[in-house]
């Protein structure tokens, strides 16, 4: 939404209104997502520790109740997406069949995570056209590269849960790669940081000194955290996962 607001030089106040409500937008459709993983894991999410107080898998939430809430979170996801700019719809119904499935992949392959990523980053896409302006060359890859983003950090958040994953039979990519997840997230935290490079040449962002300074932070935040962070550590893990929030505004301001 920044990068589209300075493409379009947007004033403050329709910036703001617009971020304001893909907040809110992001909070219910995630919130959403939560609801039917919550109702499709229940029977696992009582044989992991992390996961086992969840209102559905306790039983304080029954499937009945969770269903209609559902509902009313999908109900007032489409209404959000109704006061877009029409050219907005198409786009943002494309990530509802994401958001319903997303469950479902950590059951039959390793990469639930690509699922994730695919729902969470949508607003990379979406951003754009709701400013009134559809800039594929810098749209595809900050996409692109915020999916890389969203990959690094769950697989992380995966490492928590793994030795009661293979318990459960529930697949990740913590799991998939193993004692090979750094090098992998290496690699892939140098693809996102080209990546976001190009979005920024390609919407003439890139040579301002917030751009360059603002990414330059946030490529040393990121590649500090793989290194430090110890997988076979829960609470080191969920550390480095919050730590994500401050690098996250290093490339807001940037961007």
């Amino acid at each position: 939404i920044t990068m589209a607001a300075m493409e379009t030089t947007a004033s403050l106040g329709q910036t703001l209104w617009m971020l304001g409500l893909f907040g809110r937008g992001s909070l219910i459709m995630r919130g959403a997502g939560c609801t039917i993983n919550d109702l499709l894991d229940r029977n696992l999410d009582d044989k992991v520790i992390r996961s086992v107080e969840r209102p559905i898998a306790s039983g304080r939430v029954s499937p009945a109740k969770a269903i209609v809430f559902l509902a009313g979170q999908t109900a007032a996801g489409v209404a959000i997406l109704a006061s877009l700019p029409a050219n907005c719809w198409w786009l943002g119904l494309a990530s509802l069949p994401l958001v319903f499935t997303y469950p479902l992949f950590k059951r039959f392959t390793y990469y639930p995570q690509a699922a994730l990523s695919a729902c969470f980053k949508w607003g990379a896409l979406l951003g754009f056209p709701a400013m009134g302006i559809m800039d594929w060359p810098t749209m595809i890859p900050l996409y692109a590269g915020s999916f890389i983003w969203c990959m690094i950090y769950d697989t992380i958040y995966a490492h928590q849960d793994k030795k009661f994953d293979i318990k459960a039979g529930i697949k990740s990519t913590a799991l998939a790669w193993g004692d090979k997840t750094k090098p992998i997230c290496n690699v892939l935290a140098t693809s996102q940081v080209m990546l976001y490079m190009l979005a920024g040449i390609n919407s003439g962002l890139f040579w301002g000194p917030g751009f360059i300074g603002g990414l330059s932070i946030f490529t040393y935040r990121l590649f500090t955290m793989i290194i430090k962070v110890d997988l076979n550590n829960p609470a080191d893990c969920w550390k480095a996962v919050i730590s994500y929030i401050n690098s996250g505004l290093c490339c807001a301001f940037a961007f």
